[in-house]
């Protein structure tokens, strides 16, 4: 017996829309990075965690795991992060084998100049077709969503 709780028809528009709209938003993003600021959304992603992380600092793993992207294209990205000057490698103090990812002084330069033009394409691209209401309905939405995945990360 097939136990399958099949998606409605308006649950269906709703789940293609949603995927439609992340992977065009994502490609719009960075697109405009890519033009105004020659770096992708990947390095915007990481200087921006790095500058909301203690003292500017987060243990390679723990930056991965707060990316949209593998750990791999962490890795690939915070290469062509530190070519740049932009962030810089340190050993942990704790753990010698480990290996942290400092924002680095032009990074956060970089980062300050950066955010207005990324700024502008988010709200142009996202907030600007939202009323109050529906920020606040998305916003409590997508902070469900990540809590159940992330509740569920831990099941395994």
């Amino acid at each position: 017996m097939d136990d399958t709780r099949w998606l409605s028809d308006a649950e269906h528009q709703a789940w293609r829309a949603y995927l439609d709209a992340t992977r065009l938003l994502l490609r719009t993003l960075d697109q405009q990075l890519t033009r105004d600021a020659d770096m992708s959304f990947t390095d915007f992603e990481i200087l921006v965690i790095l500058s909301e992380a203690p003292g500017g600092r987060l243990r390679m793993r723990e930056l991965a795991d707060a990316m949209t992207t593998t750990r791999g294209g962490a890795t690939r990205a915070i290469g062509r992060l530190v070519t740049a000057g932009w962030v810089r490698r340190v050993e942990c103090e704790d753990d010698k084998r480990g290996m942290m990812a400092e924002l680095t002084e032009d990074g956060t330069d970089k980062l300050a100049a950066v955010s207005p033009g990324h700024v502008a394409e988010v709200r142009k691209t996202m907030f600007d077709l939202l009323s109050p209401r529906d920020v606040s309905v998305l916003g409590r939405v997508f902070e469900e969503m990540r809590e159940r995945m992330l509740d569920g990360q831990g099941a395994d």
